[in-house]
């Protein structure tokens, strides 16, 4: 999974609850998570990868990947753009639930989020999108969750909508954190993981309602069953 070279997270973004929405509450101390994680650095071994969360990372300018985003979305027919999108979205999706898993095993996670757990599994549902935050995938949280059946996440800031700076974009285009919402969910209400992604992979679907890079205040992403 990549890891965007653009800037860690070191404060959690202010919390904004949907009036009227079904939320769960937290036993996690983001700022706390936040801080922690954000000061870790990652470096490659001596064969110039980087091992981390049981798969191997990447760190890349987010640049590359958002002109990789748009130069296949360019590259398509409108017949094809639907298709092109999923396989995008996709791609974060598989990527999200293998490397999820990596994160809530890994030796950071107990270290740091486990002792804070509570209520499984959303406890760590909130941990994982601190993590993310932490290490600069999307200032982000988790603002409904109603158990197994929906989750909503705002983004607040996230590589994906660097494009705005060149115009707002006619649709929402956050591909990575639609792919990695969803995983998010498959983790913790699909079933067992499964390392070969037959099951529990795709049980849940995620669709962008509002981005950065159309102009809104945040992106928000909304997490059902698939």
């Amino acid at each position: 999974m990549a890891l965007p070279a653009k800037k860690m997270y070191d404060e959690e973004p202010s919390l904004q609850i949907v009036e009227g929405s079904s939320s769960v509450g937290s036993n996690i101390d983001r700022k706390r998570v936040i801080e922690a994680l954000s000061k870790i650095e990652i470096v490659g071994n001596h064969e110039g990868l980087i091992p981390a969360f049981g798969v191997f990372v990447n760190q890349l300018p987010a640049a590359f990947w958002n002109s990789f985003a748009d130069r296949l979305m360019r590259r398509v027919g409108k017949d094809l753009t639907g298709a092109a999108e999923w396989l995008l979205v996709n791609a974060a999706h598989e990527c999200g639930y293998h490397t999820g898993y990596g994160i809530i095993t890994s030796d950071e996670w107990k270290a740091v989020v486990a002792p804070m757990v509570k209520n499984v599994p959303e406890d760590i549902l909130h941990g994982a999108f601190a993590v993310f935050t932490a290490w600069g995938w999307a200032k982000s949280e988790i603002v409904e969750l109603i158990p197994r059946e929906k989750m909503v996440v705002r983004a607040y800031d996230y590589y994906e909508s660097d494009v705005v700076a060149y115009g707002k974009s006619s649709r929402p285009s956050a591909y990575m954190i639609r792919g990695v919402c969803a995983a998010f969910m498959d983790l913790a209400y699909g079933g067992e993981y499964d390392p070969t992604g037959k099951t529990g992979l795709r049980t849940y679907q995620c669709v962008q309602t509002k981005g950065i890079e159309c102009g809104d205040e945040y992106g928000e992403f909304v997490v059902t069953k698939a």
